[in-house]
């Protein structure tokens, strides 16, 4: 297997991404894989390292990447050592950074002949499954879309009534990030920029519209993102497949460290599923 690790991918009007990309140097085209982590997160955050070896043994081209301003650095990627850069992150900023990983992926000569950019995968787990199925659903160049405990509606997640208010007469609102005990940033612009990109942004319509296929994976104990918002995808859709992990978690199972050398048992089975659904014949 072929590892290209922490490649910093420059961005004209926007900070870099830190991106990793594993595949079998065969020159063979392969289908591409693109997972975005979600919120609060980072591609080297719990056991998403150890799903790789599955994706590239199935003859798969698999990505993984930092967003832009998901507050790591690219001199350290783990955890959330420039929050300002976390404060001013958007929705809009996280699909134009996912644009330029698809763009960089086809014009990097390292990757000539082993990349069939005709067959591409987006997998995003929470956040970043509200943000795959947006870009899914505005992007010819995507195959296929997997969202893993994947959001149903961005704007339900922000406050209304005097919280909405003090956050605007304050300019940022704070959140505690429970493991690391950070008080995280959101810059009001947060809630602006979705405003202004609100019908981009509904990811009911990116659902409705999309004509290739799509896999819903949910833990059925999820604490986070519960059962009925994948329910809500897969009404939009009726065509997508939707898989419930038995008891799985917002997480299936994982947590930030994880020490052990496997992944744990429900997000192998994620993982397999998903493998799955892309090898599957049409």
């Amino acid at each position: 297997m072929k590892t290209v690790k922490n490649i910093q991918i420059d961005q004209e009007n926007s900070k870099p991404i830190l991106a990793d990309f594993y595949f079998k140097n065969d020159e063979k085209p392969k289908p591409v894989v693109v997972f975005c982590h979600g919120y609060k997160g980072y591609k080297d955050w719990g056991a998403w390292n150890l799903m790789v070896d599955s994706f590239v043994n199935a003859d798969l081209f698999f990505a993984k990447f930092n967003f832009s301003h998901n507050g790591g650095t690219m001199e350290d990627p783990i955890d959330f050592p420039d929050l300002p850069a976390f404060g001013e992150n958007t929705f809009t900023k996280e699909l134009d950074d996912l644009e330029t990983v698809l763009d960089y992926l086809s014009t990097e000569a390292v990757f000539k002949g082993n990349v069939n950019l005709s067959d591409i995968t987006l997998v995003g787990h929470s956040r970043g499954g509200g943000t795959v199925l947006v870009k899914a659903g505005e992007s010819k160049r995507i195959s296929r879309v997997v969202s893993w405990a994947g959001v149903s509606d961005f704007g339900a997640r922000f406050p209304t009534g005097d919280a909405l208010a003090g956050w605007k007469a304050n300019g940022v609102a704070y959140i505690e990030n429970a493991r690391t005990k950070q008080q995280m940033p959101h810059l009001f612009g947060f809630y602006t920029n979705f405003k202004e990109n609100e019908a981009r942004l509904t990811i009911q319509s990116s659902v409705k519209r999309l004509r290739i296929p799509q896999l819903i994976v949910q833990g059925e104990a999820d604490e986070v993102v519960k059962l009925i918002e994948a329910q809500c995808l897969q009404q939009w859709n009726t065509k997508a497949e939707l898989k419930i992990i038995s008891n799985g978690n917002h997480t299936f199972g994982c947590a930030q460290p994880w020490t052990k050398d496997t992944m744990p048992s429900d997000l192998a089975s994620v993982v397999k599923t998903t493998i799955d659904f892309i090898k599957k014949k049409e």
